[in-house]
């Protein structure tokens, strides 16, 4: 367990390093077929799940692929493309259904003796009213409602209310677990490629994914093989994404 949780004396790591190990990770589509040890994984997944997420509910889980046979199967799942021959393969899900068991989990697993009483109100009675969207999201519908009228008074949060909304509730967090999965493995030096594209009925068939999941991308991982990195790295200016206020 990294001790910077706890001790915030700790050193932690210089921005020359941290630019490195940005740096240094790239989309590589060839593997070699050297498997990657369970105790890196599991390391490389516990520090996915630090991650920052929407009130610590961590709406995410992740499907860990290394059986050979499961893999061949993901291969054309995956438009045959290189980057699915990898040794690993782990399915990233964002899980937009999994706020309810969170709410107790927070309370259940939380780290000191006593849990305070505004962290037992909040996921008691807050966070449910929060999320819940009801049967066919019609509690959605009148929460929006009610905050278009609320909100002419003062400033409100105005989400998630609908089933789409929580949808894109569950993929922001699981974005910011994906990068860190990513650079986990990198700093081990294993390289990585985020796939998007699959077909995405067969893939939860071949997964037996839940319902109520969303695969947002499959990460291929492994040691990077011969002509790995298909093209030298490209960034648009920076002045073109950021403005300066």
């Amino acid at each position: 367990m990294n001790n910077l949780a706890t001790d915030p004396t700790a050193t932690q790591a210089s921005p020359a390093a941290l630019r490195a190990l940005i740096e240094s990770r790239r989309a590589v589509r060839r593997f070699s077929a050297e498997s990657i040890p369970d105790e890196v994984i599991r390391d490389c997944l516990e520090m996915a799940v630090l991650a920052p997420n929407s009130c610590n509910l961590q709406p995410w889980s992740f499907q860990v692929v290394r059986d050979p046979a499961l893999l061949a199967k993901l291969h054309p799942v995956c438009m045959s493309q290189n980057a699915a021959k990898a040794p690993l393969i782990i399915a990233v899900l964002a899980r937009p259904d999994t706020w309810k068991q969170a709410c107790k989990n927070v309370v259940t697993y939380w780290p000191e003796p006593e849990v305070p009483a505004r962290i037992r109100s909040f996921y008691a009675k807050t966070a449910p009213f929060q999320y819940n969207q009801g049967p066919l999201g019609l509690l959605g519908l009148f929460k929006r409602q009610l905050v278009r009228v609320l909100a002419l008074r003062k400033p409100l949060m105005r989400t998630p209310n609908s089933k789409a909304q929580m949808r894109l509730w569950a993929v922001k967090s699981t974005a910011l677990a994906a990068e860190n999965l990513m650079l986990a493995f990198q700093s081990h030096g294993y390289a990585t490629c985020p796939m998007e594209g699959f077909d995405e009925p067969r893939l939860r068939k071949v997964l037996d994914i839940p319902r109520e999941a969303l695969p947002i991308m499959l990460l291929a991982v492994g040691r990077q093989g011969e002509k790995g990195i298909y093209n030298p790295r490209l960034r648009f200016p920076l002045e073109q994404h950021v403005t300066w206020l």
